[in-house]
């Protein structure tokens, strides 16, 4: 069974929606831990906020290497 080939609108409409669930995720994991934060657990909260950041780094990798964008 022959695969087939998408289009190169096709293949950014569905790294849109992969990016978003990324960008959507890392926020939250964020959100959780200034939650945390204001709850006077310091340690974890300031995990899970560098935990979020790491993902929405990877994000950006991600969005770099599949674009080819360039740094001026």
């Amino acid at each position: 069974m022959a695969k087939k080939k998408l289009t190169r609108q096709e293949e950014f409409e569905i790294l849109k929606l992969v990016l978003d669930k990324f960008l959507w995720f890392g926020f939250a994991i964020m959100a959780f831990g200034l939650y945390k934060l204001f709850k006077l657990e310091w340690t974890n909260g300031l995990l899970l906020i560098v935990a979020g950041a790491i993902v929405l780094v990877i994000l950006l990798i991600i969005i770099v290497k599949e674009y080819e964008i360039i740094r001026y």
